[in-house]
């Protein structure tokens, strides 16, 4: 199959899955009272994530890596603009950007689609159980709650694949000249938001260099504390997060 063939192939998946993440964006739309509690239990989470990985954000040669991996792919920011965004640049992405590009906004719009439905529903489970604090304990009885195991191995899958196209992507030869030459363009068509994830993602990517070793470490810890919490465990990490305070949400 020609790398053409291939494109077209991603491009429509990209479409789909755009209109899927945008539907169930407002299928959850969530009232203040809602957004609020996931809002919280996203910061949780993101301090979670920076705890687990405090090793790799300070290190010399993984620590921009990581930030973008904890602010662009797996954190607390609200999504929706760049999701928006990519919904308007399908034309002009499936005529610029090559295969590995391609790939790298579907794997990140699936994984913003998966994560929206697990924090959507892992807030509602919170509330249904009257939670007061949101603590390691509470966090792991409402994911094993939400269930959905092949889901959250998909998510983790989904961080590997994202990252596996943004190294490939660093491979290939006048991409950051292209990327720069889209940006004027996309900001004045007030599609920055995609444009800048796409940079951020290349420039990170490519000062790390190989990224094998920093994707399988997200790899293998993401998937102990899956399997420890599944297992019905509550890892030490978990403990380490900071407590939040859930008044109201019961």
């Amino acid at each position: 199959m020609t790398e053409a063939s291939e494109k077209d192939i991603v491009v429509a998946q990209l479409v789909a899955t755009s209109q899927q993440a945008r539907s169930l964006r407002e299928s959850k739309a969530a009232t203040a009272r809602e957004a609020q509690q996931r809002m919280r239990l996203r910061e949780w989470q993101a301090e979670r994530l920076a705890l687990t990985y405090g090793d790799l954000l300070e290190n010399e040669r993984f620590g921009s890596a990581a930030e973008f991996f904890l602010a662009d792919l797996y954190g607390s920011k609200d999504f929706s603009a760049r999701d928006a965004d990519i919904a308007r640049l399908i034309p002009l992405m499936s005529k610029a950007l090559p295969l590995s590009g391609l790939e790298t906004v579907l794997h990140a719009v699936e994984l913003d689609a998966l994560s929206e439905r697990f924090d959507a529903e892992m807030a509602a489970e919170l509330q249904r159980r009257g939670v007061r604090i949101l603590d390691g304990a509470s966090y792991a009885a409402a994911y094993r709650k939400v269930g959905d195991r092949p889901g959250r191995e998909r998510q983790i899958a989904l961080i590997g694949e994202t990252g596996g196209a943004l190294d490939r992507l660093t491979r290939r030869p006048l991409i950051r000249g292209l990327l720069r030459v889209m940006r004027e363009p996309a900001q004045l068509a007030g599609m920055g938001a995609i444009q800048s994830f796409m940079e951020r993602g290349f420039d990170t990517f490519h000062r790390m260099g190989q990224a094998e070793e920093f994707l399988e470490t997200i790899r293998a810890r993401e998937t102990q504390l899956l399997n420890d919490l599944f297992a019905g465990r509550l890892p030490a990490s978990l403990l380490k997060v900071t407590p939040v305070s859930c008044q109201g949400w019961g």
